[in-house]
C-alpha cells in the first residue's frame, strides 16, 4: 500500500534549503541521522502529463490564496521571482530558494485531489 511520496531536492546549499523549509516555511521535520532533515509536507497530489521530450519531474507548492501567501512569504524575507500569471488552470508564481534556484507555487483553479480525501 502506498502511504505517501518522498520527494528530494538536490542542492549545493543543503543547509540553506533546510533552514528555509524549517524556519521560513515552518515545515516540521525529523532528523534521519547526522542532521539529515526529512520534512513533513502538506497533503500532495500527482499529475501525469504527456510529453514529446525526455521524461522529467517537477515540484510545485500549492496554496489557496496566492496573493495572501506571497505577501506573507515576502514579509518573511522570501524573494518572489515571478509575478503572478494566469495560466488558465491556476495562478502561477515562483520563489527564490537560498541556493539560487526557483520553486514554483500556484493557486489551482481546477478541482484538486486533496479536496477529495
Amino acid at each position: 500500500m502506498i502511504t505517501g511520496v518522498h520527494a528530494i531536492i538536490y542542492t549545493k546549499n543543503a543547509e540553506g534549503l533546510r533552514a528555509f523549509f524549517r524556519d521560513t516555511l515552518g515545515l516540521g521535520s525529523v532528523d534521519a541521522g547526522d542532521g539529515w532533515l526529512v520534512f513533513a509536507l502538506p497533503p500532495a497530489e500527482l499529475g501525469i502529463h504527456p510529453t514529446d521530450g525526455a521524461p522529467s519531474q517537477e515540484l510545485y507548492l500549492l496554496c489557496d490564496d496566492i496573493n495572501a501567501t506571497l505577501d506573507d512569504l515576502r514579509a518573511r524575507g522570501v524573494e518572489v521571482t515571478k509575478e503572478v500569471s494566469d495560466q488558465g488552470w491556476g495562478l502561477l508564481s515562483a520563489l527564490r530558494l537560498p541556493d539560487g534556484s526557483e520553486l514554483p507555487i500556484y493557486q489551482p483553479r481546477h478541482a484538486t485531489a486533496i479536496a477529495q480525501r
